[in-house]
């Protein structure tokens, strides 16, 4: 991330870190402003031809309420074929706690303001969440069902939930439980940001069936290629054994069963081998370290932290092969992608 970059998200954080009030008044000024930092473009104007509307606040829909009677609803931010935005503004606890006038009180309580945390506010999302989904099914039908809901509780948090067969059946936290929720110093992550960049750009680049394929492509190329220069010295089942285990460790890396830390994997495996890039003499002796400790679980001198005990016998054979600078970064190279996004088979 380039410095100015750096310093516009910081920016964006402190300013909206201390935003309070009502959601109508914030929500677009917070909205514009993300766009400049993820870089996409800002919502457009209003038109007074409706269909011309395909990515505006206050998208006006058409809603149809079960019973045959149609009402008029206004999606806060709205993009084609992209995502529904439904957005609230909660309060910190601290904040929420002190007097309030009765005019401000009751100021609150009709924008549905909750205490950050605790069951109303999570009361307060879900209730957003059906109604961004709401307008959603009522999207016109030419655009097509939006890949995307977005819950934004302005200046603290986005709560994703995708669709990608865009049947509007089952939107479901994106990428899962534990990540749907995005919050304001998440931003910091590039990784964050270029998942909202497309979101709001090319939403189906998120779909973890094409990215699995593109990743699996990706490494399996990189894969043969170390495989066939082992093949050259060593014969083809010993080297299959040794990338299985291989293999096996970088998937348990970026699933976090080697270390998380703040919900996130630690990555040891990937760091091991960068540190091993110059020496690669000691490159055999500390893998079988490694995986002896990872068959029989307990303290691993290899990553210097304890290691799960993983059953099986996947790792009861823990033989390596010797590799030279070049096969340690290629293999270092494939560590370094996804392997969550990898379809095992």
């Amino acid at each position: 991330m380039s410095e100015e970059s750096s310093e516009a998200v910081e920016a964006f954080i402190e300013r909206w870190s201390k935003a309070g009030g009502a959601e109508t008044a914030n929500s677009q000024s917070f909205l514009r402003e993300l766009c400049e930092v993820l870089d996409v473009e800002k919502p457009h104007p209003t038109e007074a031809d409706e269909a011309a509307n395909t990515y505006t606040f206050e998208k006006a829909l058409t809603i149809a309420n079960g019973d045959g009677t149609l009402s008029q609803g206004r999606a806060d931010l709205y993009k084609a074929g992209c995502f529904v935005l439904e957005s609230k503004q909660g309060v910190e606890q601290t904040e929420a706690t002190q007097p309030l006038a009765e005019s401000t009180r009751r100021k609150k309580m009709r924008h549905g303001h909750g205490k950050r945390g605790t069951p109303g506010w999570n009361r307060m999302m879900e209730k957003a969440k059906r109604q961004a989904r709401r307008y959603a099914q009522n999207a016109p039908r030419e655009h097509g069902w939006p890949v995307f809901l977005i819950v934004c509780d302005v200046g603290s948090c986005l709560e994703l939930y995708a669709d990608f067969s865009r049947s509007g059946r089952t939107y479901e936290m994106f990428p899962d439980p534990r990540h749907h929720r995005i919050r304001l110093d998440d931003l910091r992550d590039p990784a964050i940001r270029e998942r909202l960049r497309l979101i709001w750009t090319d939403p189906a680049a998120l779909d973890p069936a094409t990215r699995s394929a593109e990743v699996t492509r990706e490494l399996a190329q990189k894969l043969a290629k170390l495989a066939t220069r082992l093949e050259a010295t060593h014969d083809a089942e010993t080297v299959a054994a040794f990338l299985m285990r291989c293999l096996f460790t970088m998937f348990a890396e970026d699933v976090g069963l080697l270390g998380l830390k703040d919900g996130r994997p630690t990555q040891p495996f990937t760091k091991l081998l960068a540190s091993l890039a110059d020496s690669p003499e000691t490159v055999p002796p500390m893998l079988e370290s490694l995986w002896r400790d990872m068959d029989t679980g307990g303290f691993s001198a290899a990553l210097q932290q304890t290691v799960r005990r993983f059953n099986g016998a996947f790792f009861k054979e823990s033989a390596t092969l010797p590799l030279d600078e070049d096969q340690i970064a290629l293999l270092l190279e494939a560590a370094k992608a996804d392997w969550a996004n990898v379809e095992p088979a």
